[in-house]
């Protein structure tokens, strides 16, 4: 049979509705799960998934984002693997989209195609020095510590280093901040990356600055990151009287928050260690506020970093941005990682929108930039939506958006005349292009053998960090 025979394809008729709905879903990470879950657990009609992911695992950010200190956030996959024994689920890891399956190929299989890939990379700062050695995205770092094949061979040395700068205030910048300082001895039975533990064994950082460019009011890490930098074994978090100054319009934003208190609780915790002051102990975390990196200051290698002194004023649009001084200052540090943001990637044959870093959408339909309309059939949910925003539970509201559009649209039968009949051909057509897909219960395998290596090192996991290591793993007997 052939794929130019009618036999093979649904038509679109009037029991079209009767047929099981084909969904791929491209990103396995939260927001394609919570995705796969909307879907499978209504009633309106029968739906199967197929989720893909580029990595022969599951779990995107929860298992290659989530910092290895933070074990209990990563219970959150429990959920997962009980939507992953639903009928009508399927797995299929180490399948990159764009390279092994093109978007024509996908549509001729499936109905609808959502895309949850997530923002994998980090912005730059686009300023003079900024791709000096020692110069990083803490994407690049945090994928490191957590052992993502992306990032096994990445080297961070850290035997000579005594200062690190880290450019950004929000949950990356204080947890990056906090890796770096832990004892190690506390981070060793976690799930990190054994090589990186032993690199931070050998670490000589005495001391860290956290550069916000706009003031303590509006930093965007939550309280319970930033309680945990004041927990901290060995380390004093440390804050500059002056940086506490409220001007007026922080005030006003403090005033206007009050049903958002993170802001509040912020301010009354980074109030309690002004009494401290420097503190008694060897390392040292040091939050400034309202200062942007205007150069990173070295020829060979990272040597400091000169930073402005910022206000506050506001556009426009009535959003408090900081503006320059023209008063400067110089740090001296040995490494610097940028937390300013993650962003998306351009997928093969899907728009994206290089400026925001996501899948121009609305409501989670994709919009063709052309002609301003929705493209048929393809959807996108999650950070790659949205932009790097909340935490891992937010992609659970937003997926279900998505998937409302898209059984909308299935009512109304905005559905592909042609595709395929049977389930089995995606695996027969990978099959034939030699890629070697991961099936959920070859995670499974893969899970017990980290699970296995783990109990032996004392560790939660013992992580394989290569992609040959992981199709071992998944396709052992």
């Amino acid at each position: 049979m052939t794929a130019a025979d009618p036999a093979c394809f649904m038509r679109r008729d009037s029991s079209l509705a009767s047929q099981p709905l084909r969904v791929a879903i491209f990103g396995a990470g939260p927001s394609g799960f919570y995705a796969a879950e909307e879907l499978l657990k209504q009633s309106e009609r029968v739906v199967t998934v197929d989720l893909f992911d580029r990595l022969p695992t599951p779990y995107g950010l929860v298992r290659g984002g989530v910092a290895p200190d933070h074990q209990k956030i990563k219970t959150v996959t429990r959920q997962f693997e009980k939507v992953a024994q639903r009928p009508g689920f399927r797995f299929f890891g180490n399948v990159c989209f764009g390279t092994d399956l093109t978007l024509d190929e996908v549509l001729a299989h499936y109905h609808q195609v959502l895309f949850a890939t997530g923002a994998e990379s980090g912005r730059r700062m686009g300023i003079p020095g900024e791709d000096l050695p020692g110069s990083y995205p803490a994407t690049a770092f945090v994928a490191w510590y957590n052992g993502h094949p992306d990032s096994r061979r990445s080297q961070f040395n850290f035997s000579t280093v005594e200062r690190i700068a880290i450019v950004g205030n929000g949950n990356v910048a204080l947890d990056v901040a906090r890796i770096l300082t832990r004892a190690v001895d506390e981070l060793s039975p976690s799930d990190m990356a054994s090589y990186a533990v032993e690199a931070l064994r050998k670490s000589t950082v005495k001391e860290i600055y956290v550069l916000g460019r706009r003031g303590p009011a509006q930093a965007a890490f939550t309280s319970p990151e930033l309680r945990e930098l004041t927990e901290l074994t060995g380390v004093d978090l440390v804050v500059r009287p002056g940086d506490l100054a409220l001007d007026a319009l922080s005030q006003e934003f403090l005033a206007q928050s009050t049903a958002e208190p993170t802001h509040q609780r912020n301010m009354e915790i980074l109030t309690g260690q002004i009494a401290k002051g420097e503190g008694s102990h060897a390392r040292k975390i040091r939050l400034h506020f309202l200062v942007s990196p205007v150069s990173v200051l070295g020829t060979s290698r990272v040597e400091g970093v000169r930073i402005e002194k910022n206000f506050l004023r506001k556009d426009e649009r009535g959003n408090l941005k900081a503006q320059g001084t023209g008063v400067y200052e110089e740090l001296p540090c040995q490494m610097i990682f940028r937390a300013i943001g993650y962003k998306g990637r351009r997928l093969a044959g899907v728009p994206f929108d290089e400026r925001a870093g996501i899948i121009p959408n609305r409501a989670g339909r994709v919009i063709d930039p052309t002609s301003a309309t929705p493209m048929p059939r393809i959807y996108v949910a999650g950070w790659v939506k949205r932009g790097p925003s909340g935490v891992i539970g937010t992609n659970k509201a937003d997926a279900h958006a998505t998937v409302t559009a898209m059984l909308a649209d299935a009512r109304q039968h905005l559905l592909s005349s042609e595709v395929w009949s049977d389930p089995e051909t995606i695996s027969t057509l990978l099959t034939r292009k030699r890629v070697r897909y991961v099936t959920f219960t070859g995670w499974q395998r893969t899970d017990q053998i980290e699970l296995a290596r783990g109990k032996k090192l004392g560790k939660a996991r013992d992580k394989l960090t290569t992609i040959e290591e992981l199709l071992e793993a998944a396709e052992a007997a």
